[in-house]
């Protein structure tokens, strides 16, 4: 059951501050949906806090550090309170949740990987996403057989495939989108008795601050076909890891 095009989600899109996540919030409003978009530092966040002002009711930015469970606790008391994620006859729900919040330490060589990157990386890609997810659960849309269920997208990475690995590269960053996977697939059957789908995508190599301005996409190239897979995905889909094409990837 795919969703209706013209009906409006309400969605929360974390790390919205830049690449990824900013243009997913853009793209989410353009289309008339209503966004919680979170950052670390939303004071910072100018290109955000713009299209707020652009979006008045539309568009709510709150702080949010994934890594730090009391960030994400105090997340999950604020949602409710918001006049954007209003239902008409449900309360305050999420249609859509984008994990997209996460780092890349750069520069890691073999035998000089710092336990502070592993620990971070982690924390801010794989546990973090996880268990904001499991926090929020209570907010997440039912499916049935009349209405199509919440969604939640974890933002993986093809580096995060054991299966496609070439060689030694960026192992905090590897191993922390390895466990995100594994953190998709344990989601995926936690919330399957609730209709609720849960998908790993790979962007591909994409044109931001953390891609490098040689990556083959652009930002709004990749998340406009990233929204057509999660448009298109179903039940039958969770669990799974995709590629931006809606193909499989390689565990």
């Amino acid at each position: 059951m795919t969703r209706p095009p013209q009906q409006p989600r309400r969605c929360v899109v974390t790390g919205a501050n830049r690449g990824l996540g900013l243009e997913f919030t853009r793209q989410l409003l353009a289309r008339g949906d209503r966004v919680v978009a979170t950052c670390r530092h939303p004071g910072k966040a100018q290109a955000l806090n713009r299209l707020a002002g652009e979006h008045p009711g539309r568009l709510h930015v709150l702080p949010l550090d994934v890594a730090e469970p009391k960030s994400v606790a105090q997340l999950a008391r604020e949602l409710p309170l918001l006049a954007g994620l209003d239902g008409e006859d449900d309360g305050a729900r999420i249609d859509l949740l984008i994990n997209n919040a996460g780092v890349l330490h750069s520069g890691e060589r073999f035998g000089q990987v710092p336990a502070a990157n592993l620990d971070d990386s982690l924390r801010s890609n794989a546990t973090g996403p996880f268990l904001l997810t499991q926090a929020l659960a209570p907010l997440l849309v039912d499916g049935d057989t009349t209405r199509r269920g919440a969604t939640v997208a974890n933002l993986s990475s093809g580096w995060g495939s054991i299966g496609l690995l070439e060689a030694f590269r960026t192992p905090s960053y590897a191993i922390s989108k390895a466990a995100l996977n594994m953190a998709t697939a344990l989601l995926a059957h936690g919330l399957r008795d609730r209709g609720i789908t849960v998908l790993a995508l790979n962007p591909g190599w994409v044109r931001t601050d953390m891609g490098g301005s040689d990556a083959d996409l652009g930002a709004d190239e990749a998340v406009a076909a990233l929204l057509a897979v999660i448009d298109a995905s179903t039940l039958a889909d969770s669990g799974r890891f995709l590629d931006r094409r809606g193909g499989t990837v390689a565990w």
